[in-house]
């Protein structure tokens, strides 16, 4: 496996809903920004379609090793658009399959990090916990208000906030629809780090740009073996872990990290 070295470029009328683009000093960091601002961010179907496709314009850039989703200072999103919503029918939800495409944000295979400033509620919050690393600003909060709107999480809320929060917290956000903090998220181990908000999208940048400075080829595997961790028995777990273990010595990027260590210099990755 091999990932192509494909450059992409962005024109300025490709997508309504979000600005993309890529940062960092080597332009290895892949951003997207979600851009419904009197919409706090309400995730319309439109916008989480474009979200896809932009995830899969930096899933096939060979350049991009990393990449970040982020919102306003006011809301990373403040939930799915209800307004949207609010006349579906269970055959249209049921038969339609409805928000089945919102998985592809849980399914690249490059790491994501979403970047939370403001609000992230219900889809919002969804959103954040199918990236594989969140960074929070300072007044972030996060929630599952679904309850009081009558109905309960569709996009992973129930299941990935229980496996991130523990089963108490989760139940209690989940029922009440009560919000937690920044801080509260990330003593829960929601979040991995709470930044200042002017500060969280650099942040959030440079963490971008330490992973894609190595192998995006072996990052794919780390965070395969990763996510097993939820899926998986502990001895199915460590299995899968050892076959993609051996599987990084068939390729040459660790032959290479192993050879550059040993000559105290910097590995020179090729994602081979």
């Amino acid at each position: 496996m091999q990932f192509r070295l494909t450059h992409i470029s962005f024109a300025g009328g490709q997508y309504q809903y979000i600005l993309v683009d890529k940062k960092g000093e080597k332009k290895n960091v892949g951003f997207i920004q979600l851009n419904r601002p009197k919409a706090l961010n309400a995730l319309c179907d439109g916008l989480m379609m474009e979200v896809g496709k932009a995830l899969d314009t930096f899933e096939s850039d060979g350049e991009v090793g990393a990449i970040v989703i982020t919102g306003s200072e006011k809301a990373f999103a403040a939930g799915a658009d209800i307004k949207e919503m609010q006349n579906r029918t269970f055959q249209e939800c049921y038969g339609g399959n409805f928000l089945a495409h919102w998985n592809r944000v849980s399914t690249v295979k490059k790491p994501v990090i979403a970047a939370v400033n403001g609000f992230a509620l219900g889809g919002g919050c969804e959103l954040a916990m199918m990236c594989d690393i969140i960074y929070a600003g300072e007044k972030a909060q996060f929630g599952q208000p679904e309850i009081m709107l009558g109905t309960i999480p569709g996009a992973g809320g129930t299941q990935r906030l229980t496996r991130a929060v523990g089963k108490s917290l989760a139940m209690e956000m989940v029922l009440t629809g009560d919000r937690i903090s920044a801080l509260e998220a990330k003593q829960s181990g929601l979040v991995s780090k709470v930044v200042p908000a002017e500060q969280l999208v650099s942040e959030a940048i440079k963490c971008g740009e330490k992973i894609a400075a190595n192998s995006k080829l072996v990052s794919a595997m780390a965070k395969e073996a990763v996510n097993a961790a939820f899926e998986l028995t502990l001895a199915e777990g460590t299995r899968l872990e050892k076959r993609l273990f051996h599987a990084t010595f068939a390729t040459e990027d660790r032959k290479e990290g192993m050879t550059a260590f040993v000559e105290k210099r910097k590995a020179a990755f090729q994602d081979n």
